[in-house]
């Protein structure tokens, strides 16, 4: 058994199909039969067996995976300290970034800190923020960007905090907004909170949400033809000057912002890739955001 016999089985176990499993790996499905077949004849045991929704481990099948796992695991912490002996910072560098942080502001990111450091190859993942506090806790990543205030027992750095807006294309009367139609869209549960809580502590009505949409971009596209107003985060308003932008504040009179967060583990520090993002991130890239503002 050897690392590409670990791929199958992981993939297998994710995918519980044997025809998706091997379109992912490239590799033919009777290929891939055949080689669940010969790693059952090398064990002695019974790994997985076809039922009418995909393919079910058995117990002993379930224990392979979980070698197999944990053998990638060590495979892949090997080859980073092997490549962490020069001084060059080079490597794979796992990034799990909140997706509206990634689409407006990563790629600008990435392209500099390439520049900077060419031999580093990016792995990335997007989310909800939710979804990357979870990768970071299984491990499936180095370092996270997310977006919101949640706990996290590890390393957290402050990257940037933004204005949330009530944006239209035409003037409006903050006041009177229960009355007018709003386009509402599928978001991270801190923002969909902090939009709520000052909801609340304005109005004693709900909102008229005539549209739903699943993408922020699909409602910025929205509130450009004047189809209603839209409680939007700064970062997705660049270019959009043209706008009615209306900053929002608690009854207060304090500002409400949308903070940005750096989060990793201090263990992976030690790992020449992620020190010199994380150093990039608090320096080249701050100075730069503050040369803008």
């Amino acid at each position: 058994m050897d690392e590409k016999d670990w791929v199958i089985l992981k993939t297998i176990y994710e995918d519980r199909n044997i025809t998706k499993a091997s379109e992912r790996l490239y590799i033919s499905q009777p290929s891939l039969t055949y080689r669940i077949k010969q790693l059952e004849k090398e064990f002695g045991v019974k790994i997985l067996s076809r039922g009418k929704k995909g393919v079910e481990f058995t117990e002993q099948g379930e224990y392979l995976v979980r070698y197999a796992d944990n053998m990638l695991s060590i495979l892949e912490k090997i080859k980073e300290q092997l490549n962490n002996m020069d001084d060059k910072v080079k490597g794979t560098l796992k990034l799990a970034v909140s997706r509206i942080y990634a689409r407006y502001e990563l790629p600008n990111i990435l392209s500099l800190f390439l520049k900077k450091y060419p031999e580093v190859d990016i792995q990335l993942k997007t989310g909800f923020s939710s979804v990357v506090y979870q990768m970071l806790h299984r491990e499936e990543a180095h370092v996270g960007i997310v977006r919101g205030n949640q706990d996290w027992d590890g390393h957290k750095v402050l990257i940037s905090e933004e204005k949330v807006y009530v944006v239209s294309k035409h003037p409006i009367d903050i006041s009177n907004l229960p009355a007018i139609p709003r386009i509402n869209y599928t978001t991270d549960p801190s923002l969909k909170d902090l939009i709520d809580s000052w909801w609340k502590q304005t109005f004693d009505v709900p909102p008229n949400i005539t549209m739903e949409v699943d993408l922020i971009d699909t409602c910025r596209e929205m509130v450009i033809c004047g189809l209603g107003y839209a409680i939007v985060p700064e970062i997705c308003l660049k270019g959009l000057d043209h706008l009615y932008k209306y900053e929002i504040s608690s009854k207060e009179g304090s500002p409400i912002r949308r903070k940005t967060w750096l989060i990793f583990r201090n263990s992976v520090l030690d790992l020449s890739k992620v020190s010199a993002f994380v150093d990039f991130i608090q320096t080249d890239y701050k100075q730069l955001i503050n040369g803008h503002s």
